[in-house]
């Protein structure tokens, strides 16, 4: 019985989830033994023609060779897995999305007429169908794991979607907000770093994009209890996933406030 073959593809990202894989070694030689990694030009110049059976993609979309690729992705793909905030919600590049990206072309580049680019960078559930979605900036090598055991196994991966102050009542973290009035967006982020930044007594960043119910609103508020003004608060909301839409949805809202203008996608 021939294996399963996985594939792996970059659109615009730093190529860090890329690199949560190449780090799993002591998982990687058994892994290589129950599928045959057919695409990872990170990690091998061997190539086995298509159709595969587990595509992972990282990346978001930002130019017209984007969309064309994906399609062509997706058509090669039995199941296509996005990995990391570039691929489910636009990463850090999402940022053009609240402004003008011709600007930024002439301002960044010498000749911005031979640059090509879309006016948003989007994720890639914009564009295809996608079966599951893993967040994270970068992911996390565990639930990648899973994920990929989950595929090889054919079953639904166990991925959390609670929020990430679940992991610091698991640690036995101290709240830093309460304890310290440190601004924390864990009641609104997904788990699945460990509560990294909490447990070294910081506040969590939101890399893993919104939790399955986010009351952006309410922390939004505790936020601005807390001292913070309104375009810092705008400002945490943009970050790694500035285009996921609860958080962009909540950014919107302290634009006036902050005194920028209103984002290109404007209120839903």
């Amino acid at each position: 019985m021939s294996r399963p073959k996985l594939a792996v593809w970059k659109f615009a990202s730093c190529d860090g989830c890329q690199l949560t894989l190449l780090n799993c070694e002591d998982e990687l030689i058994p892994l290589a033994g129950e599928v045959e990694i057919a695409y990872f030009p990170e990690a091998t110049r061997a190539v086995v023609e298509g159709p595969y059976d587990l595509s992972l993609v990282e990346g978001s979309i930002t130019t017209p060779g984007d969309l064309e690729r994906i399609e062509q992705v997706r058509r090669a793909s039995r199941r296509l897995v996005t990995i990391g905030a570039c691929a489910t919600a636009g990463g850090i590049q999402a940022l053009r999305d609240f402004a003008d990206v011709d600007e930024f072309r002439s301002i960044v580049y010498a000749h911005p007429e031979y640059v090509e680019t879309l006016g948003q960078s989007t994720p890639v559930a914009a564009h295809v169908p996608v079966d599951f979605e893993l967040r994270g900036c970068p992911i996390d090598r565990g639930q990648l794991l899973e994920v990929l055991s989950a595929e090889i196994q054919g079953r639904a991966p166990r991925i959390p979607r609670h929020s990430v102050c679940f992991e610091c009542k698991r640690r036995g973290t101290v709240c830093v907000t309460v304890a310290h009035g440190t601004p924390c967006l864990g009641p609104v982020t997904q788990a699945g770093c460990g509560a990294l930044c909490p447990a070294y007594e910081r506040g969590c960043y939101g890399c893993f994009g919104p939790q399955d119910t986010p009351n952006t609103a309410s922390i939004a508020a505790r936020l601005r209890r807390d001292g913070m003004a309104e375009d810092e608060v705008l400002r945490v909301f943009r970050t790694f996933n500035a285009g996921a839409e609860a958080f962009r949805r909540e950014s919107v809202r302290h634009e006036a406030g902050a005194g920028v203008g209103r984002g290109r996608k404007g209120e839903p």
